[in-house]
């Protein structure tokens, strides 16, 4: 009987750790989002900025010139993405032409219905402007302001990191029972070059990636080949689903200017063959066993992740759970979360 109160004990004692983590994520996400992404960038540049100090570079000097490389690599990325934009810009009005026509022609068709799209647009916007605009615009700003805080708060708590890195680690030490003295600082270690490695190879997924989907939409005449293309590349940073909604609008798009199904089977197609290759043979050659974390545990990670943070925790919540699989292949006492969150046999400590 001890026993048996024992183990429920324990159980609920672990429930209610875990529902009080629930819901200090979730109440604190304004904070904790751009500080978790702080901390994944700050692991991607320690490595880069060990190997400056070690050349006898001042550590303000290289974290400066880390961050300048970063904010030059996403200034990249959105000045690819708005050049794109600007072309597809220029056909939006011919877009919902077509897609107006089209609607009108099949509501003909099929119940007999004739009115003007616009007309009947304009009256509904008219008779529902005060429906909720107030908690429209209050959304918004409210939206507005965290994505300008988290903009503004990532790169300053990502130079703290990395400047502060000793003075973390030290409270870091502190905390963990003294027999892991000796492990924690290879474990640190392992853990941000396996990490860093991993992004590498990662980002040169998604250009290939990239690459490949551009060249079988150009194969199929789509235009902006090359938007949809990279932008399907990017999006898969969120698994599974990240690939179905950067489809949608290609799709949507070689749909309306051809009005037939033939193109939208060819776009499906183009993505589902790279996705077969990115999956079997770049990811594995490009990337290798750095993160082997089961299916299952990404879907947890990403639906968990989706309900306590949004799009921002699907993101965030599949590297650290690639982390704390890493992590618990040092730790015996960590052997069970292990094999709960490897795809094969479990790791086995390491000295």
């Amino acid at each position: 009987m001890n026993v048996k109160n024992s183990f429920s004990g324990s159980y609920l004692k672990y429930l209610q750790i875990l529902f009080f983590t629930f819901l200090f994520l979730y109440f604190g996400k304004v904070l904790f989002i751009p500080l978790s992404f702080a901390l994944l960038i700050a692991l991607i540049l320690y490595p880069f900025c060990s190997a400056l100090e070690n050349k006898k570079w001042p550590r303000s000097l290289a974290i400066a010139l880390s961050m300048a490389l970063v904010f030059l690599l996403f200034l990249g990325i959105l000045w690819l993405l708005m050049w794109q934009m600007t072309f597809l810009k220029n056909d939006i009005p011919f877009l919902v032409e077509k897609l107006e026509e089209g609607l009108q022609e099949w509501l003909k068709e099929k119940y007999d219905l004739d009115f003007n799209f616009e007309s009947y647009w304009l009256e509904n916007l008219a008779a529902n402007s005060g429906n909720g605009f107030g908690s429209f615009i209050q959304g918004l700003f409210e939206n507005v302001g965290n994505f300008l805080f988290a903009l503004f708060m990532i790169p300053v708590f990502t130079v703290l990191f990395l400047f502060h890195r000793g003075q973390f680690v030290q409270v870091l030490r502190s905390m963990i029972p003294e027999q892991y003295h000796s492990r924690l600082y290879f474990i640190l270690r392992e853990v941000s070059h396996s990490y860093f490695k991993y992004i590498i190879g990662l980002i040169k997924v998604y250009v290939i990636v990239g690459i490949l989907n551009s060249i079988g939409l150009m194969i199929l005449g789509v235009e902006h080949a090359l938007l949809f293309g990279m932008l399907s590349a990017i999006m898969t940073i969120v698994p599974y689903v990240g690939i179905i909604i950067s489809a949608l609008l290609p799709i949507s798009v070689v749909y309306i200017t051809t009005g037939s199904w033939l193109y939208p089977l060819g776009v499906i197609a183009v993505f589902s063959f790279v996705q077969y290759l990115e999956s079997s043979i770049i990811f594995p050659k490009v990337v290798g066993e750095q993160m082997n974390v089961s299916t299952w545990a990404i879907l947890v990670a990403l639906i968990g992740g989706g309900i306590i943070w949004g799009v921002s925790g699907m993101v965030l919540f599949i590297p650290f759970v690639a982390i704390l699989k890493i992590v618990s292949g040092y730790i015996e006492e960590w052997k069970p979360l292990n094999i709960l969150l490897g795809r094969g046999e479990p790791e086995k400590p390491k000295n």
